[in-house]
Formats: C-alpha cells, sequence, structure tokens
C-alpha cells in the first residue's frame, strides 16, 4: 500500500460556542467505504444532478453516530460496510483500565462539519473510515436480513486482534464485494450510483469538497497501520 500524495488540504475553522436545542439540532454521519484488497473506495454519484459524493445521512434516534454511518453507507452505496480502527490524532480520552493497553487504532471520526440547515436548525455531520465487509461476513448478514424481512443488519466490529494483511487475506484473489441493488430508503436515493474508485481517482471527483480529505485521511491512516503492524507489536 503506498500512501497517496495530496495536493492542498482544507484546514479546521477555529472553534465556536453554540448551542442548540433538541428540537433544532439534525446529528448526521458519513462514511468513506475503502476496500482493502484493490486499494478502492466507494464514491457515489447523483444520476439526474450530476455531482459526486461520499455517503451519509442522518442517524435514526438512539442510534449510535458510527452505526448511523455504516447504516447510511450502505443505503446509499448498496456496500455493506464496518468502521475501521486506524491510527489517528484525536482528543478523546481512552477508556480506563489499568489492566489492558489502549489501541493506537480508533473509530472516531476524521472530519467534524457544521452546517445550517435553515435560520433556526443546524446540522452537524461525523465523517468516518470503513472497510467493505469481508465474504463470510457478507454472507451472514445476507442471510440475517432475509430472515429479518429485510430489516438492516448491523455488521460486526472489526476484530481487535486481526491485522490488514491477515484482513485482506480473507478474499480470494479477484474477489469484488457485493454491490447490493435498491438499497435506498427514498425517491432521491433511488436515484444515487455507486462505484469502487482507486483513491487518487476519487479524490479527484470529489475536489474541492471535506470529503476529497476525508477519502486522503483515511487512506493515508490505513497505510500508516499497514505500516505499524509489518513493524511488529512495539510499533503498534
Amino acid at each position: 500500500m503506498a500512501a497517496y500524495n495530496s495536493d492542498r488540504r482544507p484546514s479546521s475553522n477555529p472553534p465556536v460556542i453554540a448551542n442548540f436545542d433538541s428540537s433544532h439540532l439534525t446529528i448526521s454521519a458519513g462514511v468513506a467505504i475503502f476496500h482493502l484488497a484493490t486499494l478502492r473506495v466507494v464514491v457515489c454519484y447523483h444520476s439526474t444532478e450530476r455531482y459526486w459524493f461520499l455517503p451519509k445521512g442522518r442517524r435514526d434516534a438512539g442510534e449510535d453516530s458510527g452505526t448511523g454511518a455504516e447504516r447510511e453507507g450502505f443505503e446509499e452505496s448498496g456496500y455493506r460496510n464496518r468502521l475501521l480502527p486506524i491510527p489517528i490524532r484525536h482528543r478523546q480520552p481512552q477508556a480506563h483500565n489499568p489492566s489492558t493497553t489502549a489501541s493506537p487504532f480508533v473509530t472516531e471520526p476524521v472530519w467534524t462539519q457544521l452546517m445550517p440547515v435553515s435560520r433556526s436548525a443546524q446540522y452537524i455531520l461525523f465523517w468516518y473510515i470503513a472497510e467493505t465487509v469481508p465474504p463470510e461476513l457478507e454472507t451472514c448478514l445476507t442471510q440475517w436480513t432475509e430472515a429479518k424481512d429485510g430489516a438492516y443488519q448491523v455488521p460486526t466490529p472489526f476484530p481487535g486482534d486481526v491485522t490488514l494483511q491477515e484482513r485482506i487475506a480473507l478474499e480470494q484473489e479477484g474477489y469484488e464485494p457485493v454491490r447490493h441493488r435498491n438499497t435506498g430508503v427514498n425517491e432521491e436515493e433511488a436515484l444515487y450510483e455507486s462505484y469502487l474508485l482507486p483513491v487518487e481517482e476519487a479524490v479527484g471527483k470529489l475536489r474541492g469538497t471535506v470529503m476529497a480529505d476525508v477519502v486522503r485521511k483515511g487512506w493515508e491512516a490505513i497505510c500508516v497501520r499497514k505500516g505499524m503492524e509489518e513493524k511488529g507489536p512495539d510499533a503498534a
């Protein structure tokens, strides 16, 4: 895996103070879904308005943001996915557990955006990094979905004791992740198309948006994780 050489990157805005009542706030989540074995990422395309984007949407009431990102990724792109633990800088504390060593890999958002929905409503969007699910899990999720009359099934998390190379080895050479049809939940989402594109091409399609840097930051972190794993547990 070669790291992607990026061009000009977006920068974070200064911190702000703002307060929103629950009736004036929408919490959403989006995801960049990577197929590790072929160095590609899922990008969506609006077939009538003709623009490229990463899948995203509002989380359901009571749903964790990360789980919402996985679900929205599936509904808008058709690819089953699960969050991928990666080494990124963040400001969240580690859980207090003196008996275990904290993993350097986390599933925290890589970008967060604040956007107004209207003059009185705020939209907050968390961007996550995920991977297409392995073939065995894909089969299980499909069977569970059929048994539950089509209800969305949350995938099991990425195992903490599995390296990226071991994960890639779960797929036979030439395996193509399954793209499910008609996973959108409304007429608008029925207009979405989705493609697995090489990282550099995907960044080009998303150029000028934070979404391009979600892909870049995710891919760079994947490359860093693989390098750490190759050096052994002391590096990781």
